[in-house]
């Protein structure tokens, strides 16, 4: 019995015109198209609510009218959302469009005019993540109950967090076959992160500090001895404890809000858990480390990002004319 041929893959560009390749690259167009698990269940709940509002108001969500579109963001606006919340919205609708081999409503002249002024009323500055100082993070951790599997898995996320400059998506999703101990420091493998989708291993090294209280590398090997396990999660969920038992290790993965909660809880409300990274750049600015240096832990791609995370807009503490010399 003859094989049935396999259909050549149709792909939909930007222009707007659809190639047809052969069937052998299927998967890597399908990868290509969809992106990241992050990004497709942030553009899925984007666009159920773009669909809602479209039955809600009887228009087509597919293909979409400008108009339309710019009603919807004009809302989302009026709604109080950030703008980098409604550039992905739109960009979630963009993509659904690409998909479906549509001309995308997202690339007219007039939403981009819309969503300029959406950008001068809501303003173009995302509030970001205040930094905390070290001092604050060492409070921090002597305010913690290291007897308690609980207290050591937290100084481990909020350490190895701070000294790794790690987003919180790449601290929930690190295995414990992940970390790997050396003389000079825990070495630390990243699969994926934000800006490496592609699988490319990138490594981060933590350093050993001078007080084991607040030594990144002990906590996390003191935290790995906790867990009694080689592979999997590294950081995760705590069962239940009781007045006999504290709260053991559990095997579900920490979460992405988990991070934030640990964090406030600890830090304060006004932090979060991209406080962890914010610092990072903070102190190491202070320290006056270079922003290759920078670069080598955080693995931004630019300059310019490292200026955006630094927290470093005190006039009084940071202002080059207090070294005029007068």
């Amino acid at each position: 019995m003859e094989k049935s041929a396999q259909l050549a893959v149709v792909v939909p560009t930007r222009n707007h015109s659809l190639v047809e390749l052969p069937p052998s690259v299927a998967k890597y167009v399908e990868a290509g198209l969809h992106g990241a698990e992050n990004t497709k269940r942030g553009y899925a709940a984007d666009l159920r609510s773009f669909q809602d509002f479209c039955e809600h108001h009887q228009q087509v969500h597919l293909p979409a009218e400008v108009t339309t579109v710019a009603a919807y963001v004009s809302q989302l606006a009026d709604r109080g959302l950030k703008l980098a919340t409604i550039r992905r919205h739109v960009a979630a609708i963009s993509k659904l469009h690409q998909l479906a081999g549509q001309p995308s409503p997202t690339n007219h002249e007039a939403l981009n005019v819309v969503l300029d002024g959406i950008a001068r009323i809501v303003g173009k500055r995302q509030r970001q993540a205040p930094a905390f100082t070290v001092t604050e993070l060492k409070q921090a951790i002597r305010a913690m109950d290291l007897t308690t599997p609980t207290g050591l898995r937290d100084r481990a996320v909020l350490l190895l967090g701070f000294a790794g400059a790690f987003r919180r998506s790449e601290l929930v999703a690190l295995n414990v076959e992940d970390v790997e101990l050396t003389r000079q420091a825990l070495v630390i493998h990243l699969r994926r992160s934000k800006t490496n989708q592609y699988g490319l291993e990138e490594n981060k090294a933590v350093f050993y500090a001078p007080s084991a209280d607040y030594c990144p590398v002990r906590a996390v090997q003191e935290w790995i001895e906790c867990l009694d396990r080689t592979t999997g999660p590294l950081f995760t969920r705590m069962s239940r404890g009781n007045k006999e038992r504290p709260a053991q290790p559990g095997k579900a993965r920490l979460s992405d809000q988990s991070v934030n909660d640990l964090v406030q809880r600890h830090l304060g409300l006004v932090y979060t858990a991209h406080s962890l990274r914010a610092s990072f750049v903070t102190v190491a600015v202070e320290a006056g480390q270079s922003n290759k240096a920078i670069k080598n832990q955080t693995k931004q791609k630019t300059d310019a990002m490292i200026e955006r995370y630094a927290r470093l807009n005190d006039v009084k503490s940071f202002n080059a004319a207090q070294y005029l010399g007068l």
